[in-house]
């Protein structure tokens, strides 16, 4: 738990530099010019930067190889396979259902008796 006092010298690192303490957080200097300081002012915008050199950029020397092409498929053989494996998925489930059926049965069947 912390403690609200903050009279430990610890805290002094955290602590808000003595221009700054009094004033809510607005730094406490000389008003910038056109403007209040305040919330009214406005946002002036991002600064203005300077363009980047033409030809900043390294050179680029090594150009990657064009993409290889892919074998055919044989679309017969895909479905052929998808077939397969919907039926081995279809087994499977109904092995579980007829093994969960059971289980439930003799569950039941030792409660009623």
């Amino acid at each position: 738990m912390t403690t609200p006092s903050g009279d430990r010298p610890e805290d002094d690192y955290w602590r808000r530099p003595p221009e700054h303490a009094g004033t809510g957080g607005a730094p406490a200097g000389p008003v910038p010019p056109g403007g209040t300081g305040g919330p009214a002012a406005g946002y002036g915008g991002p600064p203005a930067g300077t363009p980047p050199l033409p030809g900043w950029r390294p050179p680029v020397h090594v150009q990657p190889a064009p993409p290889r092409r892919l074998p055919p498929q044989d679309m017969a053989e895909l479905d052929a396979a998808e077939q397969r494996a919907q039926r081995v998925t279809w087994g499977v489930g109904g092995v579980v259902a007829v093994v969960l059926v059971a289980l439930v049965c003799l569950l039941c069947s030792r409660a009623i008796f």
